[in-house]
Protein backbone atom coordinates (compact mmCIF):
# COMPACT_ATOMS: atom_id res chain seq x y z
CA UNK A 1 0.00 0.00 0.00
CA UNK A 2 0.99 3.51 -1.14
CA UNK A 3 1.44 6.29 1.53
CA UNK A 4 0.00 9.37 1.08
CA UNK A 5 -3.26 8.19 -0.70
CA UNK A 6 -6.86 7.74 0.51
CA UNK A 7 -6.92 4.97 2.92
CA UNK A 8 -9.66 3.20 1.30
CA UNK A 9 -12.09 3.87 -1.63
CA UNK A 10 -14.69 4.51 0.47
CA UNK A 11 -13.03 6.50 2.90
CA UNK A 12 -11.59 9.56 1.51
CA UNK A 13 -9.21 9.81 4.31
CA UNK A 14 -5.69 10.38 3.39
CA UNK A 15 -2.37 9.36 4.87
CA UNK A 16 1.02 11.52 4.64
CA UNK A 17 4.32 11.22 5.35
CA UNK A 18 5.34 13.66 7.98
CA UNK A 19 9.01 12.80 9.22
CA UNK A 20 11.18 10.06 9.88
CA UNK A 21 9.04 9.17 12.96
CA UNK A 22 5.30 10.60 11.81
CA UNK A 23 2.61 10.20 10.05
CA UNK A 24 -0.22 12.45 8.90
CA UNK A 25 -4.00 11.27 9.29
CA UNK A 26 -5.42 14.04 7.09
CA UNK A 27 -9.33 14.11 7.64
CA UNK A 28 -9.90 17.34 5.54
CA UNK A 29 -11.84 15.47 2.50
CA UNK A 30 -14.46 14.41 5.03
CA UNK A 31 -14.95 17.96 5.63
CA UNK A 32 -15.14 20.16 3.00
CA UNK A 33 -16.98 23.19 4.59
CA UNK A 34 -14.08 23.08 7.57
CA UNK A 35 -14.11 21.50 10.85
CA UNK A 36 -17.54 21.14 12.97
CA UNK A 37 -19.16 19.36 15.02
CA UNK A 38 -19.68 15.93 13.35
CA UNK A 39 -15.62 16.25 12.60
CA UNK A 40 -14.62 16.79 16.53
CA UNK A 41 -16.40 13.79 17.14
CA UNK A 42 -14.34 11.69 14.88
CA UNK A 43 -11.56 13.23 16.36
CA UNK A 44 -12.53 12.55 20.07
CA UNK A 45 -13.35 9.06 18.78
CA UNK A 46 -9.86 8.66 16.88
CA UNK A 47 -7.87 10.07 20.30
CA UNK A 48 -9.25 7.01 21.84
CA UNK A 49 -9.37 4.26 19.55
CA UNK A 50 -5.99 4.90 17.73
CA UNK A 51 -3.45 4.48 20.94
CA UNK A 52 -5.75 0.62 21.50
CA UNK A 53 -4.45 0.00 17.90
CA UNK A 54 -0.84 0.80 17.77
CA UNK A 55 -0.06 0.02 21.19
CA UNK A 56 3.11 1.09 22.67
CA UNK A 57 4.74 1.98 18.91
CA UNK A 58 2.69 4.93 19.22
CA UNK A 59 4.27 8.20 21.30
CA UNK A 60 2.40 10.77 21.23
CA UNK A 61 -1.06 11.50 19.57
CA UNK A 62 -1.75 15.42 18.23
CA UNK A 63 -5.50 16.09 17.39
CA UNK A 64 -5.85 19.53 15.55
CA UNK A 65 -8.65 20.77 13.56
CA UNK A 66 -8.97 18.33 10.39
CA UNK A 67 -5.91 15.92 11.16
CA UNK A 68 -4.24 13.92 13.59
CA UNK A 69 -0.38 13.32 13.76
CA UNK A 70 0.79 10.45 14.46
CA UNK A 71 4.27 10.16 16.44
CA UNK A 72 6.03 6.78 16.41
CA UNK A 73 8.79 4.46 17.79
CA UNK A 74 11.03 3.70 14.81
CA UNK A 75 12.56 0.81 16.88
CA UNK A 76 8.84 -0.61 17.11
CA UNK A 77 7.03 0.19 13.85
CA UNK A 78 7.12 2.05 10.75
CA UNK A 79 4.97 4.07 7.88
CA UNK A 80 4.13 1.51 5.96
CA UNK A 81 3.33 -0.94 9.13
CA UNK A 82 0.82 1.60 10.61
CA UNK A 83 -0.76 2.68 7.46
CA UNK A 84 -1.32 -0.94 6.96
CA UNK A 85 -2.97 -1.37 10.26
CA UNK A 86 -4.78 2.26 9.36
CA UNK A 87 -6.09 0.76 6.13
CA UNK A 88 -7.08 -2.98 7.78
CA UNK A 89 -9.29 -0.93 10.41
CA UNK A 90 -10.58 1.74 8.33
CA UNK A 91 -13.82 -0.11 8.01
CA UNK A 92 -14.97 0.48 11.33
CA UNK A 93 -12.39 3.20 12.75
CA UNK A 94 -14.11 5.69 10.55
CA UNK A 95 -17.28 4.81 11.28
CA UNK A 96 -20.00 7.03 12.95
CA UNK A 97 -21.78 4.39 14.65
CA UNK A 98 -18.65 3.40 16.85
CA UNK A 99 -18.00 6.90 17.78
CA UNK A 100 -17.11 8.10 21.33
CA UNK A 101 -19.24 10.17 23.30
CA UNK A 102 -18.04 13.78 23.32
CA UNK A 103 -15.26 15.08 25.67
CA UNK A 104 -15.46 16.83 29.09
CA UNK A 105 -17.40 20.00 29.58
CA UNK A 106 -15.16 22.35 31.48
CA UNK A 107 -16.31 26.02 32.80
CA UNK A 108 -14.15 28.77 33.10
CA UNK A 109 -14.49 31.92 35.09
CA UNK A 110 -14.10 35.06 33.43
CA UNK A 111 -13.90 38.47 34.58
CA UNK A 112 -14.81 41.04 31.81
CA UNK A 113 -13.83 44.51 32.30
CA UNK A 114 -11.63 47.14 30.69
CA UNK A 115 -8.76 46.35 34.06
CA UNK A 116 -8.51 43.08 32.43
CA UNK A 117 -9.86 43.48 29.08
CA UNK A 118 -8.30 46.07 27.35
CA UNK A 119 -10.21 45.84 23.60
CA UNK A 120 -13.63 45.29 25.70
CA UNK A 121 -15.21 48.73 24.38
CA UNK A 122 -13.86 49.11 20.74
CA UNK A 123 -15.47 45.85 20.11
CA UNK A 124 -18.31 46.38 21.42
CA UNK A 125 -18.18 50.26 19.67
CA UNK A 126 -17.09 48.32 16.45
CA UNK A 127 -20.47 45.63 16.52
CA UNK A 128 -22.64 48.49 17.83
CA UNK A 129 -23.09 46.66 20.68
CA UNK A 130 -23.34 47.49 24.27
CA UNK A 131 -20.57 45.89 26.94
CA UNK A 132 -22.98 44.20 28.30
CA UNK A 133 -23.99 42.23 25.02
CA UNK A 134 -20.71 41.19 24.06
CA UNK A 135 -20.51 39.83 27.64
CA UNK A 136 -23.45 37.85 27.32
CA UNK A 137 -22.88 36.49 23.81
CA UNK A 138 -19.36 35.70 24.61
CA UNK A 139 -20.34 33.67 27.74
CA UNK A 140 -23.28 32.26 26.12
CA UNK A 141 -21.84 30.16 23.70
CA UNK A 142 -19.87 26.48 24.45
CA UNK A 143 -16.94 26.23 22.61
CA UNK A 144 -14.61 22.90 21.36
CA UNK A 145 -11.48 22.08 21.77
CA UNK A 146 -10.39 22.18 18.65
CA UNK A 147 -6.74 22.25 18.94
CA UNK A 148 -3.61 22.83 21.40
CA UNK A 149 -1.07 24.91 20.42
CA UNK A 150 1.10 28.19 19.96
CA UNK A 151 1.87 27.84 23.97
CA UNK A 152 1.28 24.74 26.52
CA UNK A 153 -2.40 25.29 27.56
CA UNK A 154 -3.17 27.46 24.98
CA UNK A 155 -6.32 26.25 23.54
CA UNK A 156 -8.21 27.02 19.95
CA UNK A 157 -11.65 27.37 21.28
CA UNK A 158 -14.75 27.52 18.41
CA UNK A 159 -16.45 29.38 17.32
CA UNK A 160 -17.76 32.61 18.62
CA UNK A 161 -20.85 34.11 17.40
CA UNK A 162 -21.00 35.60 14.12
CA UNK A 163 -22.07 38.81 15.81
CA UNK A 164 -18.53 38.89 17.13
CA UNK A 165 -16.46 37.82 14.69
CA UNK A 166 -13.26 40.72 15.18
CA UNK A 167 -10.00 40.61 13.22
CA UNK A 168 -7.30 40.61 15.29
CA UNK A 169 -4.98 43.33 15.71
CA UNK A 170 -3.09 44.95 13.16
CA UNK A 171 0.30 44.96 15.04
CA UNK A 172 0.04 42.70 18.33
CA UNK A 173 0.73 43.54 21.55
CA UNK A 174 4.55 42.58 23.06
CA UNK A 175 3.30 41.21 26.16
CA UNK A 176 -0.17 39.84 27.37
CA UNK A 177 -1.23 38.93 30.81
CA UNK A 178 -1.82 35.26 31.93
CA UNK A 179 -5.35 34.54 31.74
CA UNK A 180 -6.53 36.83 29.10
CA UNK A 181 -9.02 35.56 27.63
CA UNK A 182 -9.27 37.02 23.94
CA UNK A 183 -10.99 36.64 20.42
CA UNK A 184 -9.52 36.55 17.16
CA UNK A 185 -11.64 35.93 13.74
CA UNK A 186 -14.19 33.50 14.89
CA UNK A 187 -12.06 31.79 17.75
CA UNK A 188 -11.64 32.08 21.67
CA UNK A 189 -9.33 31.56 23.84
CA UNK A 190 -7.30 31.62 27.04
CA UNK A 191 -3.40 33.02 27.21
CA UNK A 192 -2.18 30.45 29.55
CA UNK A 193 1.27 32.41 30.20
CA UNK A 194 2.22 35.88 29.40
CA UNK A 195 3.37 36.63 26.09
CA UNK A 196 3.36 38.60 22.79
CA UNK A 197 -0.47 38.49 21.78
CA UNK A 198 -2.78 39.89 18.85
CA UNK A 199 -6.18 38.82 19.67
CA UNK A 200 -8.77 41.30 21.34
CA UNK A 201 -8.57 41.08 25.05
CA UNK A 202 -12.57 40.94 26.71
CA UNK A 203 -11.44 39.75 30.55
CA UNK A 204 -9.18 37.53 32.25
CA UNK A 205 -9.51 33.87 33.61
CA UNK A 206 -7.82 33.08 36.75
CA UNK A 207 -7.88 29.04 36.25
CA UNK A 208 -4.31 28.21 35.78
CA UNK A 209 -4.37 26.51 32.46
CA UNK A 210 -0.90 24.79 32.47
CA UNK A 211 0.98 23.07 35.18
CA UNK A 212 4.12 20.68 34.69
CA UNK A 213 3.48 19.53 38.09
CA UNK A 214 -0.12 18.53 37.66
CA UNK A 215 -1.53 15.34 36.18
CA UNK A 216 -2.65 16.00 33.82
CA UNK A 217 -0.77 19.34 32.97
CA UNK A 218 -3.99 21.40 31.37
CA UNK A 219 -7.89 20.95 32.46
CA UNK A 220 -9.11 19.98 28.65
CA UNK A 221 -7.66 18.19 25.47
CA UNK A 222 -9.07 17.95 22.16
CA UNK A 223 -12.71 17.37 21.61
CA UNK A 224 -13.78 18.61 25.16
CA UNK A 225 -16.05 21.48 25.47
CA UNK A 226 -15.49 24.94 27.58
CA UNK A 227 -17.85 27.56 28.35
CA UNK A 228 -17.00 30.76 30.03
CA UNK A 229 -18.55 32.00 33.01
CA UNK A 230 -18.92 36.05 33.52
CA UNK A 231 -17.86 36.79 37.52
CA UNK A 232 -17.51 40.38 39.37
CA UNK A 233 -14.10 41.50 40.27
CA UNK A 234 -14.22 40.21 44.27
CA UNK A 235 -14.72 36.96 42.71
CA UNK A 236 -12.22 37.04 40.03
CA UNK A 237 -9.77 38.31 43.47
CA UNK A 238 -10.93 35.53 45.50
CA UNK A 239 -10.03 32.79 42.81
CA UNK A 240 -6.33 33.89 42.44
CA UNK A 241 -7.11 36.17 40.00
CA UNK A 242 -4.13 39.06 39.51
CA UNK A 243 -4.57 43.07 38.57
Amino acid sequence: MRLSVPLSQDIPVRLCVHSEQALLLDLSPLAPDGPGPELMQLLQHLRLQLPLLLGDALLELVPSYTSVLLIFDVLKTDHQHIGQQLFDASAWLFRPADMAAAGKFIELPCYYSIETGPDLLEVAALHQISPAELIRLHSAQAYQVYAIGFAPGFAYLGFINERLQTPRLATPRPQVAAGSVAIADRQTAVYPAASPGGWRLLGNCPTLLFDLNASPMMPFAVGDTVRFVAVERAEFLRLGGQL
